[in-house]
């Protein structure tokens, strides 16, 4: 299964996410989507699995849950917005993934891409794919794709897609 990450487009999407994507099975959105055109553009793409940020209107907030939780490629996936990072979880989900830790952990949030393991609540992969969007303190637009397959990532890639224009 090929994936395709982004978060924080704030209602910007860039048009070379379509090309990045082009051969991913799914688009995972770690929330502050923004306008609703970013998230149907995606859908009409490919499919879509998304979490709301705290940036996101009503519609948003109907359509999409604060944390997607799912098995994919006999992985324990959980995506959330706002989840803090290694060690430094969010008190919201700090127990959880003590208690229940996923094999990866996706938010977003930061606009900081990140990708590293956490070791002190189970071993699992943490992943932030920046922000892709024009809003932000970031200077360089970030997502990120990987293969999932029987629980193993591999070919990772941190894609820039630019300077942030804002």
């Amino acid at each position: 299964m090929k994936i395709g990450l982004i978060s924080d487009t704030h209602s910007f999407l860039d048009p070379k996410v379509f090309d990045y994507f082009q051969h991913c099975d799914e688009i995972w959105h770690a929330g502050d989507i923004g306008e609703s055109e970013v998230i149907n553009q995606l859908e009409n793409f490919k499919p879509v699995r998304a979490v709301y940020g705290n940036i996101d209107a009503p519609e948003i907030r109907q359509k999409y849950p604060e944390n997607q939780r799912f098995v994919c490629e006999n992985s324990d996936i959980w995506i959330t917005h706002i989840g803090g990072y290694p060690p430094r979880y969010n008190p919201k989900v700090l127990k959880l993934l003590k208690d229940n830790p996923p094999n990866i952990f996706i938010c977003g949030h930061s606009h900081i891409l990140r990708v590293m393991p956490d070791q002190q609540f189970g071993n699992f992969i943490y992943m932030n794919p920046g922000a892709a969007g024009q809003e932000g303190f970031h200077s360089i637009r970030t997502i990120l794709r990987f293969d999932l397959e029987n629980k193993k990532i591999s070919n990772l890639e941190a894609i820039e897609l630019g300077k942030r224009g804002r």
